[in-house]
């Protein structure tokens, strides 16, 4: 009998086992997801799940990344204390400009047809591959390790799990960051400092590493950078999707030639 155009039915017609696994449609899986939305945090701790969520010891895997770092010196971009200031502050700016309106809008609606839209703006944005890459990685690795560290918010599990059965989408970063922080609280200007906090901490904590300046200056210089990363995140503070867009195309190169180094210590 022909069924769907073909001599033979699908398998999962057959099958009643492999219609579980079945690929769902985006629609379907965002009803499934939203049913779960109903949940009520305890107040009293949430606080401390926000402070939790920009702790370093929080394993999301930011410190396999230099944002270009690596690549830059062995470029000879890069090689002393001024040359690093100059190029975090740039790598700021690059960050404010293009990832916190990501960040700004699921803080806004943390929900997982807004997510799934960004999501897919932004992969189709960063043509870096070796950034794209990154930002994958560590979007995956903060939304597993939210959604089994904050369980007062159980929407966290439920969204991941159905995500990664439907393959809808990538688990880009910053909206991943931006979600985590709307479904833990934050309000949307913490949540683009708390990005920026992160991004320049991870970057230094790289200098650190690749002999650029030891512990203690890498301290000092953070501190003296906070000036220039409040500066930025005003500058591009609440700004829609649409206006998302790159100030330093020139770390974009340089990131990009990280997969062609011969030796290096990061990812990216």
């Amino acid at each position: 009998m022909v069924q769907h155009g073909l001599l033979f039915p699908p398998v999962w017609s057959l099958c009643p086992v492999y219609n579980l696994f079945r690929p769902s449609k985006m629609e379907d899986v965002v009803e499934k997801i939203e049913d779960t939305l109903q949940f009520a945090p305890n107040e009293s701790l949430l606080q401390w799940s926000q402070w939790q969520l920009l702790d370093s010891v929080l394993p999301t895997g930011g410190f396999a990344h230099s944002f270009g770092l690596e690549a830059a010196i062995q470029a000879r971009l890069v090689s002393g204390p001024e040359d690093l200031r100059t190029l975090v502050i740039h790598i700021l700016e690059n960050t404010a400009s293009l990832l916190l309106p990501f960040v700004y809008t699921l803080n806004a609606s943390p929900n997982v047809e807004t997510w799934y839209k960004l999501d897919k703006i932004l992969d189709a944005t960063l043509t870096n591959e070796v950034g794209r890459k990154a930002s994958i990685s560590q979007g995956s690795a903060l939304l597993r390790v939210a959604a089994a560290v904050f369980q007062e918010v159980p929407y966290l599990k439920t969204m991941r799990e159905m995500s990664l059965t439907s393959g809808t989408v990538r688990f880009h970063h910053a909206p991943v960051f931006g979600l985590v922080c709307g479904l833990l609280g934050l309000n949307a200007e913490t949540s683009q400092k708390a990005y920026m906090f992160t991004t320049m901490r991870d970057v230094v904590s790289a200098a650190t590493r690749l002999n650029l300046v030891g512990p203690l200056g890498a301290a000092v210089l953070q501190h003296q950078l906070a000036a220039s990363a409040e500066e930025l995140s005003k500058k591009w503070m609440n700004r829609p999707v649409e206006e998302a867009c790159q100030t330093s195309p020139l770390l974009d190169t340089v990131q990009g030639c990280h997969g062609y180094l011969f030796s290096r210590l990061f990812c990216s």
